[in-house]
C-alpha cells in the first residue's frame, strides 16, 4: 500500500486517514496538522522522509506562482527541505494543470458561463492556473491578492496587473514569516469578514477553502464556489451562508475532499518521479487515466 501524508500547519481537528484504490493501486491517504507549530512542522517532515511515498504541504504555499515567474517562501522551503529522500509536494503541480482544466471544463460543459458572472479569485498568486484560465476565457474578474493577502482595500481587475504586481512584491513578501500572510494553526479557525461590498458583486467565489471561510461575509446567497478541500463544517457553514453550489477540483473521499497537495502527491506517487521532474503533461495523463471532473455539491435542497 502507498502512504501519502499531508503535514499541515493548520489545526489538527481537520486531521483525516483515508485508504483508497486508485488506478489498481491501494493508497493510505493521511492528513496531520501540526496547530501553526513550526518547529513541529519541520520535523514533521524529517521523521517521515523515507518512511512514506510522498509527502504534501498543508496549510501553507511552498510556491506562489504569477506569470511564468515561481517565487519560493523562504521559510517553509527551508522546513520542508529536511525530507530528503520522499518526494514532497505543495499542490502547484495540480494548480497548473488540474485546477486551469477545471475552469476550462466548466466554461465548455456549459456548467458555468464565466463570461456572463462575476467572479472574486481570492488569490490569484496562489491559484494561478485558475487566474490565468479565467484571464483567458474573459468576463468580470475580481483578483483578491491585495485584499486579502495584503490587507489593503484595491480590488485588481486585470490579471496583466497581477503580473506586475506580483513581479514588484513577491520576491520581498516570501522572504517574510508565512504566517503574516495566511493563516494557521487554530487562527483557520477565526472569521475576519473583510470588504463586503466585493463579495456581493461576486456570483463566483474561487479559491482557498481557508481564504474563503476566514474573510467571507456571512450572506453569500445563491453564489457558488469552487475550491479544492471542503470538510462537512465547510459544507454546513456555506450552506448556512446561502451558497447555492460547491464545485471541488479534487474528488470526494468519505464525503469529502482532500487539498490539492495531498492529490499531488497520489499522482507523483503513482509516476513514481521526481517532482522536478514531473511535466505538465505527466500530470494531465494521470488526471485523464483517473477521469477526474469537478465535483458538483448542489446545497440549494
Amino acid at each position: 500500500m502507498k502512504h501519502v501524508v499531508s503535514v499541515s500547519l493548520g489545526s489538527s481537528k481537520r486531521n483525516k486517514t483515508q485508504e483508497v484504490d486508485i488506478l489498481g493501486e491501494s493508497f493510505k491517504i493521511e492528513r496531520i496538522g501540526v496547530d501553526g507549530d513550526l518547529k513541529r512542522f519541520g520535523d514533521m517532515f524529517a521523521e517521515l522522509d523515507g518512511q512514506v511515498d510522498a509527502l504534501g504541504v498543508g496549510g501553507a504555499d511552498v510556491y506562489v506562482v504569477v506569470g511564468e515567474k515561481r517565487y519560493a517562501f523562504r521559510q517553509i522551503l527551508k522546513l520542508v527541505a529536511r525530507a530528503r529522500k520522499t518526494p514532497v509536494v505543495d499542490g502547484s503541480g495540480l494548480k497548473h494543470t488540474l485546477e486551469r482544466t477545471t475552469i476550462e471544463t466548466l466554461q465548455r460543459e456549459g456548467i458555468i458561463d464565466f463570461k456572463k458572472e462575476t467572479t472574486l479569485l481570492v488569490s490569484a498568486v496562489d491559484r494561478f492556473g485558475m487566474a490565468q484560465a479565467l484571464d483567458q476565457i474573459g468576463g468580470k474578474v475580481i483578483y483578491g491578492d491585495l485584499l486579502f493577502g495584503i490587507g489593503l482595500p484595491f480590488p485588481i481587475h486585470k490579471y496583466k496587473n497581477v503580473r506586475r504586481l506580483g513581479a514588484s512584491v513577491l520576491p520581498i513578501i516570501t522572504r517574510m514569516p508565512f504566517k503574516w500572510f495566511y493563516p494557521t494553526g487554530e487562527k483557520q479557525e477565526e472569521r475576519k469578514p473583510k470588504h463586503e461590498k466585493i463579495w456581493k458583486q461576486a456570483t463566483v467565489v474561487a479559491g482557498d477553502t481557508n481564504y474563503i471561510r476566514r474573510y467571507a461575509p456571512d450572506d453569500l446567497k445563491g453564489k457558488t464556489v469552487i475550491t479544492q478541500t471542503v470538510r462537512m463544517a465547510d459544507l454546513e457553514w456555506l450552506k448556512q451562508a446561502g451558497v447555492q453550489r460547491v464545485i471541488t477540483t479534487t474528488p470526494m473521499m468519505g464525503g469529502e475532499t482532500f487539498a490539492t497537495n495531498v492529490m499531488e502527491g497520489v499522482i507523483v506517487a503513482l509516476v513514481g518521479k521526481k517532482p522536478d521532474q514531473m511535466t505538465e503533461q505527466d500530470y494531465l495523463d494521470v488526471l485523464q487515466k483517473l477521469d477526474w471532473k469537478p465535483n458538483i455539491i448542489d446545497l440549494s435542497t
